[in-house]
């Protein structure tokens, strides 16, 4: 029998979750920046007149509790409710939030906002991932479908931070006031459209996320619904998705200590003009975007190949070492580029724009080899019972980084600039190094059968 091409394996169902997953982080992203200027715009020209640190302490809190609310959707979804069912329901809950931001006249209001966004999130997030992945029975598949589904994410992400500053000073402008509160109002519209889309969806789905996942990962594979103590070969496999979330920890506080060395780095000491145009600093979010996406299918391909070799794919901790290892090069540009314009000099003296842009690829791809394969990880590995949780217990790995960079950057800012950009890469080259030097013990962990006795049936035989 001739082998089906890999778009051919993938069932329709994956892009329903990937096309779900693309709407909300579209509205979710323009949302995020629309906090920022909304809150600290004036009154007249359409904001709440508040401060910016008002303004970032509200943004904070909507990024932070979206990666810390998962946890607790995906121990319902794991429990209780299958999670197709919770998928919609976030989703209107995400579109009331905006919609609320669209109408808030003060800080209460924007902070109902983010409570709305963040259970609705909680619903949504962890549980499509935990979905798709379970629409697989080849876990072959799974490294190189959610490198896919990460680029669709991140064409969701472009999109929204690209079309929301056109919409709110053009679009829906109107003299000198800003269009905050449509944009707020057509990102609510989004998340409704998305939860219909998704409704229509379930169809192709299957029976994944009928049932709690407790009663089976996997479309068609049955399990005992009588929720036991984990084994002790589960054990090993939930301590390695912890140990890999604390490298993700490490990688995801670095990860967005960039933006904040970019913005700060770039805006004194880049020369931004290409051929008499100043290219924004916030173009580095699109660069982010655009890597990651026209890299998702490149991946996709290159993990199924491997993974058809007689020895396999090469392991998931070194495909993580990998990430960890291209974001060190992505500070080691910021190195470079203070070395071409003289260490210490004056804001006079500029760097080329050629460092940031390869500052943003190396990073792009860092992303790329670490954040969609750490979904692959627990859909392969999480045991039934804890499979949403472990989903969550990924995505809670960012939260805590999310929460940790800004008091980072704060005291990294008290060092020189080359001593601080030399010493973050080194970190980030030794954790790549441990996980690739104790990759065979670290794969052992992930065995279906006990290696001790395993070990104790090779003596005896």
């Amino acid at each position: 029998m001739s082998e089906m091409t890999l778009e051919n394996k993938r069932p329709f169902g994956f892009y329903v979750c990937c096309i779900a997953f693309l709407f909300e982080r579209m509205a979710y992203y323009a949302a995020k920046y629309l906090i920022f200027v909304f809150v600290a715009a004036t009154v007249v020209t359409g904001g709440l007149g508040l401060t910016k640190v008002e303004a970032a302490l509200i943004q904070s809190n909507l990024v932070a509790f979206t990666y810390l609310a998962p946890v607790i959707g995906g121990f319902i979804c794991d429990r209780y409710i299958g999670a197709r069912y919770c998928i919609p329901v976030g989703l209107l809950l995400m579109a009331g939030g905006y919609i609320m931001g669209g109408t808030a006249t003060n800080v209460v209001a924007m902070y109902i906002m983010v409570t709305l966004v963040a259970i609705g999130t909680g619903l949504f997030k962890g549980n499509v991932s935990a979905i798709n992945g379970s629409l697989f029975k080849d876990e072959s598949q799974l490294d190189s479908a959610f490198s896919v589904q990460y680029s669709f994410v991140n064409v969701g992400a472009f999109i929204g931070t690209t079309a929301v500053g056109i919409l709110v000073a053009s679009t829906f402008a109107h003299g000198g006031v800003q269009g905050f509160r449509p944009a707020f109002k057509l990102c609510g519209i989004i998340c409704v459209i998305d939860a219909i889309w998704f409704l229509f969806g379930m169809k192709f789905l299957g029976d994944a996320g009928k049932k709690p996942f407790k009663a089976g990962k996997h479309i068609e594979k049955k399990a005992e619904t009588e929720v036991k103590p984990l084994t002790r070969v589960e054990r090993r496999k939930v301590f390695a998705i912890i140990l890999v979330s604390i490298f993700s920890i490490v990688f995801w506080i670095f990860w967005y200590l960039t933006y904040l060395a970019v913005y700060d780095y770039g805006g004194q000491f880049v020369n931004m003009n290409v051929g008499g145009f100043a290219v924004p600093l916030s173009w580095f979010d699109s660069l982010n975007s655009f890597v990651c996406i026209a890299l998702g299918p490149v991946l996709a391909v290159l993990w199924f190949k491997l993974s058809k070799r007689p020895q396999g794919d090469i392991s998931l901790f070194k495909k993580l070492a990998m990430g960890l290892s291209f974001l060190g090069l992505a500070f080691l540009m910021l190195v470079g580029a203070e070395l071409s314009r003289g260490v210490g000099a004056s804001a006079a003296s500029k760097a080329s724009i050629v460092w940031i842009i390869a500052f943003g690829a190396l990073l792009s791809m860092g992303e790329m080899l670490f954040s969609p394969l750490g979904n692959s990880f627990v859909t392969k590995y999480a045991p039934n019972k804890m499979y949403s949780v472990l989903m969550g217990v990924w995505i809670f790995a960012t939260f805590i980084a999310g929460k940790s960079y800004g008091y980072l950057y704060a005291f990294a800012s008290k060092f020189p600039i080359m001593q601080a950009y030399i010493v973050i890469p080194v970190i980030l080259f030794i954790c790549g190094a441990l996980l690739f030097l104790f990759d065979k013990k670290l794969v052992r962990l992930l065995e279906d059968e006990d290696p001790d006795k395993k070990a104790s049936a090779d003596v005896s035989a």
